[in-house]
């Protein structure tokens, strides 16, 4: 094998086994009904548009830091939302969230450390730890793991794709673990404005935090909450000596958040309502298709935030799949985030309206 042929071997990338079910879907007289990929469908909020428009003519480089009025956004979002205790030196935009979820590690530069990711998790925790050189451990208990060559802990509350919320007890319990071993604890909280059952709280939050930002770093992402997916809007809020290495090695590599986009996040952050009317929209949704799930047989379990609902009726998860296929509604298999998920399937509520209600229909056939 060649020298740069030797990258650490990824695993495949799973969506591509779901294309011969994808066609079976589609074949379906009143067409497919895809909720296998959480990717939104409605409109992005007029004022996040005006704001992108206006900020249209950008001949020059933006700052990898984000520019003055972004970062301020952040850390204003960050103190109102979150209830952290941060200053600009805790705040960096990103190329969307999944951009860190997979180069943290790397930009870390944690090469041939140990990464502790959920056992149930988004398969790019894997991918990014495994492109670093280093190893991914799938556990759901980091307190109990042996810190020695731990150079990272990945904690996804809500998860993607279980919808489990953690406690703060739980999460405060990690942190300290992290702390009490120089460990950072990065937190995947993409889905934190989308709680049902409970409200998620961040690893920010004083109550997990004890009100310092230190040892912890909060990914956050625009995609769900603002229907921002196209434009890749995340940021990470946390500790300085991380953003600063982060920042750092972005800076070499050239990856900057387009100006007019951050423009955009300044608008999507400080404007609550259409964070608001959006949820609305998930929630009848969710009302609408879960009944439907569990009177086709399904036991859903967790769900009680996010956009998605983790269901089993104790078979296979690629025999659900087909099942459903054949009826015209793409899931995706559980045993895409992990051996704990191959009796499970998940369920996105990013479907228009009409096509939830034929994903119902057609589940109580």
């Amino acid at each position: 094998m060649q020298g740069w042929a030797a990258r650490a071997q990824l695993p495949a990338f799973p969506w591509d086994r779901l294309v011969p079910y994808g066609d079976t879907a589609r074949a379906h007289p009143d067409g497919i009904v895809d909720l296998s990929i959480g990717t939104p469908v409605d409109p992005t909020p007029a004022v996040v548009q005006q704001a992108l428009r206006d900020a249209a003519d950008a001949p020059g480089y933006p700052l990898t830091i984000g520019s003055p009025a972004l970062r301020q956004a952040l850390v204003d979002w960050a103190t109102r939302r979150l209830g952290a205790s941060v200053s600009e030196r805790h705040v960096l935009p990103s190329i969307g969230s999944k951009e860190l979820v997979a180069l943290l590690p790397s930009l870390l530069g944690l090469t041939g450390q140990k990464i502790l990711i959920p056992a149930l998790a988004y398969p790019t925790y894997d991918a990014g730890a495994r492109l670093a050189g280093c190893e991914p451990v799938p556990t759901d208990d980091p307190t109990g793991h042996d810190p020695a060559g731990v150079g990272l802990v990945w904690i996804n509350s809500p998860s993607n794709p279980t919808g489990e919320v953690l406690a703060a007890d739980r999460l405060k319990a990690v942190v300290d673990w992290g702390r009490r071993h120089g460990v950072l604890v990065a937190s995947d909280e993409c889905y934190l404005e989308l709680g049902w059952d409970t409200e998620p709280l961040s690893v920010l939050h004083p109550s997990v935090s004890g009100g310092s930002p230190d040892g912890v770093l909060a990914l956050h992402s625009l995609s769900k909450r603002s229907n921002l997916a196209g434009y890749r809007a995340g940021f990470a809020v946390g500790d300085a000596q991380a953003v600063a290495l982060v920042v750092e090695a972005r800076k070499h590599i050239g990856l900057l958040s387009p100006a007019p986009v951050q423009a955009a996040t300044v608008a999507a952050l400080a404007d609550d309502e259409h964070v608001a009317e959006q949820k609305e929209r998930y929630r009848a949704r969710r009302e609408v298709l879960r009944p439907a799930v569990e009177k086709a047989g399904f036991r859903i379990e967790h769900s009680e935030a996010g956009l998605y609902l983790w269901a089993t009726r104790d078979e296979d998860c690629w025999d659900t799949v087909a099942a459903l296929a054949a009826q015209g509604v793409l899931v995706a298999p559980g045993a895409f985030y992990g051996a704990a998920g191959r009796r499970h399937v998940r369920l996105a509520l990013t479907a228009t309206d009409e096509r939830v209600a034929a994903a119902a229909e057609r589940l109580s056939i």
